[in-house]
């Protein structure tokens, strides 16, 4: 009770208005489109990305296993377009396991091979690590032990609290584009800023009510070739919606991260949710996807994986 109170008396000092860090998973390229991972491909979604980004910042987090058919060489060319715009990077794992069911010996040998790609495109190693599907551990001694891992190579995990489905977008987006399916593609195009919008429009009253107020939130995306073409329209409805934008370390300076998280299960979702739940408020769910995205996804992938 003594350290929610310093927190809620921390927060009442913090009249930022409202602010967002863009942070981007699964780089170099994520779950979109298998058939669209040769250098060239992105190379080019890479550039078109980063361009309405520029003086923004913004953190992407590395899979180097899931770039093995670019070389060492083309993975560096591409994470050092990254770093040459401005942006860090933060270790995603190499091979994007998945906690739930990884031994933890495993999981760990991959975050340290995870490591080296990025230290070699940073110059230095990485300070954040997130987790993939934003599994923090099944059980105590799984979310312990990942933990004391961390902490022991000098990582911080990097919070979510504007998750979304983004991913599923992308994956229908990528294969209306591959079929030459051009109406489709404008379809999903002109549905996905809207279902982000709402994201945001629930995270920020849920933030009200779990935090007292509307914190500084943390974005995740992925790069994708949707994000790609749609990015300058998502920024404009940050825009819009009156967001200045940070950088992760900029975010977490917010005392709301201070907050108790202690979930330990199979799910993987937003901070907000995981603090709700150490408060023992009754749980609400974001905003879905609409239904005929779930189901085009569903037929686009076999089987369907989250990035």
């Amino acid at each position: 009770m003594r350290l929610w109170c310093g927190v809620l008396l921390a927060a009442a000092a913090w009249g930022q208005g409202r602010q967002v860090a863009i942070t981007i998973d699964d780089l170099p390229r994520g779950g979109d489109d298998a058939a669209g991972r040769d250098l060239a491909s992105i190379r080019a979604m890479t550039k078109d990305l980063l361009a309405p980004l520029a003086g923004i910042p913004v953190i992407g987090f590395v899979n180097a296993g899931r770039a093995q058919q670019l070389g060492d060489a083309g993975l560096q060319e591409i994470l050092h377009l990254w770093v040459g715009q401005g942006a860090t990077l933060g270790n995603h794992s190499y091979s994007h396991p998945d906690l739930n069911d990884t031994p933890l010996e495993e999981y760990t040998a991959d975050i340290l091979r995870g490591e080296r790609a990025v230290t070699e495109a940073l110059g230095h190693r990485p300070v954040y690590f997130r987790h993939p599907f934003l599994h923090a551990g099944p059980d105590a001694a799984k979310r312990e032990g990942l933990a004391k891992f961390l902490a022991g190579h000098g990582y911080t995990v990097a919070p979510v609290t504007l998750d979304n489905s983004d991913w599923m977008f992308a994956a229908v987006y990528a294969s209306a584009l591959r079929r030459g399916d051009r109406a489709e593609a404008a379809k999903v195009r002109a549905a996905y800023v809207p279902y982000m919008e709402s994201i945001f429009a629930f995270f920020e009253q849920r933030s009200k009510e779990v935090a007292g107020r509307e914190v500084a939130q943390t974005l995740l995306i992925h790069a994708s070739r949707l994000n790609a073409d749609a990015m300058g329209d998502l920024l404009a409805m940050m825009r819009r919606r009156g967001y200045r934008f940070v950088s992760l370390d900029e975010a977490l300076k917010d005392p709301a991260y201070r907050m108790q998280e202690d979930y330990t299960g199979k799910g993987g979702f937003s901070w907000i949710h995981r603090w709700s739940r150490h408060l023992g408020m009754t749980p609400k769910g974001e905003p879905d996807e609409p239904e005929w995205i779930a189901a085009a996804y569903r037929a686009a992938t076999q089987p369907p994986v989250r990035p």
